[in-house]
């Protein structure tokens, strides 16, 4: 009975957090608006896979050494900064690139090309899967987060590295339903984004949100 509660509880927690908007939302999101489903879908499963990576790593008590280490905590956040802020600013660039390769006029180029110079022609569920989960894993509050809930909903009785998964599967499957309906609604934009200057704005949109996620991540905020 105790264990049941337990899930209920963090459900309702990790629920509330699933529905915040944030970079994982914004990659998802971008992802699937621009036609890309497999590369959409491997960022939701590599989101989710950094998210059951945190959850084993608290059950089995690592990521505590986190919460105390200064020095583990800022190399992981700066790392995590570094690969946000390359990964946005590549974003902007290629857009930029994309907008001068026509005279800035939208006269010289063709709508391929522009296309072909804002977003990866290929789609590879491979490649999103190692996007999400970098853009997870490198996320140091992600696992704060972890150690500072996780061990409150686990029952003095119970199993903690069995329960510890339990509970962090709910947080996956969560994610897994909130992803199809943003992949769902993005599918929906996909008319308006055959138009290269709507991708220019959604990749600057999306580019800048992760830009500021890195900085803010740099800052410590």
């Amino acid at each position: 009975m105790a264990i049941t509660t337990a899930l209920w509880s963090f459900a309702l927690v990790v629920g509330l957090l699933t529905l915040t908007l944030g970079l994982d939302t914004a990659l998802v999101l971008r992802t699937a608006a621009l036609g890309e489903r497999r590369r959409a879908w491997g960022v939701v499963l590599g989101i989710q896979s950094g998210t059951l990576l945190w959850g084993a790593l608290t059950s089995v008590g690592v990521t505590a050494l986190l919460a105390a280490s200064h020095v583990a905590y800022q190399t992981l956040r700066w790392a995590g900064a570094a690969y946000l802020l390359w990964m946005g600013a590549r974003m902007l660039w290629l857009t930029w690139r994309g907008t001068s390769a026509d005279g800035g006029s939208g006269g010289g180029g063709t709508v391929r090309q522009e296309a072909a110079a804002i977003s990866d022609p290929s789609d590879s569920l491979l490649d999103g899967w190692r996007r999400g989960l970098l853009t997870n894993a490198l996320n140091p509050k992600v696992g704060v987060f972890y150690v500072a809930v996780l061990p409150q909903f686990i029952p003095a009785t119970a199993p903690h590295l069995a329960t510890g998964l339990l509970l962090t599967s709910v947080h996956v499957v969560l994610g897994l339903l909130w992803s199809t309906v943003l992949v769902a609604f993005a599918r929906a934009l996909r008319g308006w984004l055959r138009k290269p200057s709507a991708r220019r704005v959604l990749d600057r949109v999306t580019g800048t949100v992760i830009v500021g996620f890195g900085v803010k991540l740099a800052m410590g905020d």
